[in-house]
């Protein structure tokens, strides 16, 4: 029993943590939402016994990709002023359409479990050795590797164009070009 109560609260904290990442106006509060509903699916996968897995979020994504955007946030000095104003109609129809079609998705969802006998199947699948480290190595140095290292490239480009950023926008402010 205790451990449907961790599910649905660490789930609903998931959840809220990523609605409240997309609505925020300062970046920086939006990435600390963004924390928090990585910590909570932290918990959930450790639920599954995938402690690997869950590891892997909280030092990886939560202690080194999120600590680079706030780096790289606080370097472009970017704050929600700059993005008040820029509400059009297209986006506001889009905000509206995909929150219609992720409620739909959170029903379609709720009915499944309604049916115990589906989420019986589910488990029943799962490998023995789900989210451990011999698996997640093997995926991700053999068939994930370069999806794996473009990623690091593309993370690597994005630091240094905020350092150049930043640079010639100091440089302008300083009066030279």
């Amino acid at each position: 029993m205790l451990e449907v109560v961790i599910f649905y609260l660490s789930a609903l904290i998931a959840i809220g943590g990523a609605v409240l990442m997309i609505a925020q106006r300062n970046p920086v509060a939006s990435v600390l939402y963004l924390i928090v509903s990585l910590a909570a699916q932290a918990v959930l996968y450790i639920q599954l016994s995938a402690l690997f897995v869950g590891a892997l979020l909280i030092i990886v994504y939560a202690g080194a990709i999120l600590v680079l955007f706030l780096f790289v946030i606080m370097l472009l000095n970017l704050r929600g002023e700059h993005f008040e104003g820029q509400d059009q109609k297209v986006g506001r129809i889009t905000k509206y359409v995909l929150s219609g079609l992720f409620f739909i998705e959170l029903v379609i969802i709720v009915r499944q479990l309604a049916i115990p006998a589906r989420t019986d199947i589910v488990s029943a699948q799962t490998a023995t050795d789900f989210g451990g480290v011999e698996p997640v190595a093997e995926l991700l140095y053999t068939k994930y590797l370069f999806p794996f290292e473009l990623t690091s490239v593309l993370l690597l480009v994005a630091v240094v164009g905020a350092v150049v950023m930043a640079r010639r926008e100091k440089s302008e402010k300083q009066g030279g070009v």
